[in-house]
């Protein structure tokens, strides 16, 4: 799930598009965040291939300092996880993971920081990363001061997590960050942010076998009332066994589908 700081124009979507070749399985554009999530899924060597075809067309096509969106930023080619899918392991992950941000930050001049399990022992997440950046934290790769046109780059190793949003109508954005602090736990990571006529808790199931989405939904519902929970979004793919822990009918209301599953854009 590659975020890139674009959601909004058709034309730089589409090259794009087209950059990610034969690796992509599915991508999410928001116009409110301008940002899209590129779900790339292959074999290790073309994956490596697809994955800097998009970096580099999306440095050449984006510049940040002209970018304006809810959602919180570090540059163009903001966040790349590696996600161990099948047979892969963690292990596996973290070797493209290191590659892949070595040569961006040799080859294409970016600032990058890891994130994910680090030297023996240790571990950096995202949130750290986007807050510590530049401040307490340099990059491991690339230049030490950023380019504003580019930014920086967050480069990860993870198991799956499931990006996933609920829409608020005429619900205030204090309340709806208040909202997200109080729902945001081990497991589950929330921001609150506005959308035009609505507002959003946009969340992170970092493990939705611990903190799943009916108990979010329904904590949410109770908390605003169901007149005022607008939708829930599935940003990007879900594992199918995510789905087999709910009844088929409650799919639609969560915002989930037997085609959004990894499983069903590999088949």
């Amino acid at each position: 799930m590659i975020n890139i700081s674009e959601g909004r124009d058709p034309q730089v979507l589409g090259a794009l598009d087209r950059a990610a070749g034969a690796s992509l399985r599915d991508r999410h554009s928001d116009p409110h965040h301008h940002r899209s999530v590129f779900t790339l899924i292959n074999s290790p060597d073309q994956l490596r291939l697809d994955v800097r075809e998009l970096a580099r067309r999306a440095l050449s096509l984006i510049d940040l300092t002209t970018h304006r969106g809810v959602h919180p930023r570090l540059g163009v080619l903001d966040v790349v996880p590696f996600v161990p899918l099948g047979e892969e392991s963690l292990s596996d992950a973290i070797v493209e993971r290191n590659h892949t941000a070595r040569w961006i930050g040799e080859e294409l001049g970016i600032p990058v920081f890891l994130y994910g399990p680090l030297a023996p022992g240790t571990t950096r997440d995202l949130p750290t990363v986007r807050r510590e950046a530049f401040h307490s934290l340099a990059p491991e790769w690339g230049p030490r001061d950023l380019d504003p046109r580019s930014g920086a780059a967050a480069v990860g190793a993870r198991e799956i997590l499931v990006a996933w949003n609920l829409w608020l109508r005429g619900v205030s954005l204090e309340e709806t960050r208040a909202l997200a602090r109080e729902l945001r736990r081990p497991g589950l990571r929330t921001l609150g942010l506005s959308t035009g006529e609505f507002t959003q808790v946009s969340c992170n199931l970092v493990d939705w076998t611990t903190v799943g989405p009916r108990e979010v939904y329904d904590a949410v519902r109770q908390r605003v009332g169901a007149d005022r929970l607008e939708r829930a979004e599935l940003v990007g793919l879900a594992p199918r066994a995510l789905l087999d822990t709910l009844a088929p009918e409650e799919w639609p209301q969560l915002g989930f589908a037997e085609s959004t599953t990894i499983e069903n854009r590999l088949a």
